[in-house]
């Protein structure tokens, strides 16, 4: 049984009254993630300090970027050090997607190092205008990815693709690239989705994530500045990327929808902003408002 000890006065009568520790009205932010390439600035200045900040802001998990890069390691070991949890990573997809490039490590060494340091999740950040051109190429593109998730899965891990908006433009009598993920992605091919982009691209966010249901691995949190036009699948201002709460998309039911779809883990993300800090400070004050 749970104690109870609020005590109540009113006209010098002493009530005894149950009370019960208060949960967070929208779920995840007991495990609320950041994805690092917000502070990508304040993090080239100091990495230390910055992690230690995003710790003190509240944040419980950090996604970092650009791993296996030395840089991307360090941020691993020093949020773990900090406290906060480190279960995925975006990484360098050329490994996947243009394995004979110079300087490009493979994909299972790369696996090798996600293991090591206890990742569950890789996510395939972006894609160079070659592997998106047109139907046939995001086909032949799915069919890659598809194949370095098999690879992942036998070592422990979730391979995903986080999307942006030109995925939604129409390509052919009306299809898109996303529509070529969908329908091609194995089981084993799960999607990052940033609501942001998602909205961007001329897509409802809800309804998005109700369609794709268990085949979203994770979700990146990310507002849009009021007044923005969509879609757009071109070039956007870095003053559209706004902090959460400010901007058009509500995340209350984005966050209720993913947590009825299963998704695990969500992190708050903001491409752009002249104190980034503050930006990450304000977006999880309003989501715990």
């Amino acid at each position: 049984m749970n104690r109870r000890s609020f005590i109540y006065q009113v006209s010098g009568i002493t009530l005894c009254l149950p009370t019960f520790a208060r949960k967070p009205s929208l779920p995840y932010l007991e495990q609320v993630g950041l994805q690092l390439y917000t502070l990508r600035n304040p993090i080239k200045e100091d990495l230390g300090k910055t992690i230690r900040e995003v710790a003190q802001i509240g944040y419980k998990q950090v996604e970092p970027y650009g791993f296996p890069s030395p840089q991307a390691i360090e941020l691993i070991k020093q949020s773990r050090d900090r406290g906060m949890q480190v279960n995925s990573s975006h990484f360098d997809w050329n490994s996947l997607l243009a394995p004979d490039k110079k300087g490009v490590q493979p994909f299972e060494k790369i696996l090798e190092i996600a293991s090591k340091h206890k990742l569950t999740d890789l996510v395939v950040p972006y894609l160079h205008d070659v592997d998106r051109s047109d139907l046939s190429a995001y086909e032949k593109t799915a069919e890659t990815l598809n194949k370095g998730a098999a690879q992942a899965k036998q070592a422990g891990i979730r391979l995903a693709y986080h999307n942006h908006a030109f995925e939604f433009k129409p390509l052919h009598k009306g299809k898109t690239g996303y529509d070529v993920f969908i329908e091609t992605f194995s089981k084993d091919m799960f999607f990052e989705v940033d609501v942001f982009w998602v909205k961007v691209g001329g897509v409802d966010p809800v309804s998005m994530i109700r369609k794709l249901g268990q085949r979203i691995s994770q979700l990146h949190l990310k507002d849009l500045k009021k007044g923005t036009a969509c879609p757009n699948y071109g070039k956007l201002e870095p003053d559209a990327f706004d902090e959460i709460g400010d901007g058009m998309i509500p995340m209350g039911p984005i966050m209720r929808a993913a947590e009825k779809a299963g998704v695990k883990h969500c992190h708050v993300e903001q491409d752009h902003s002249p104190a980034p800090l503050q930006s990450i400070r304000k977006s999880l004050n309003h989501l715990n408002s």
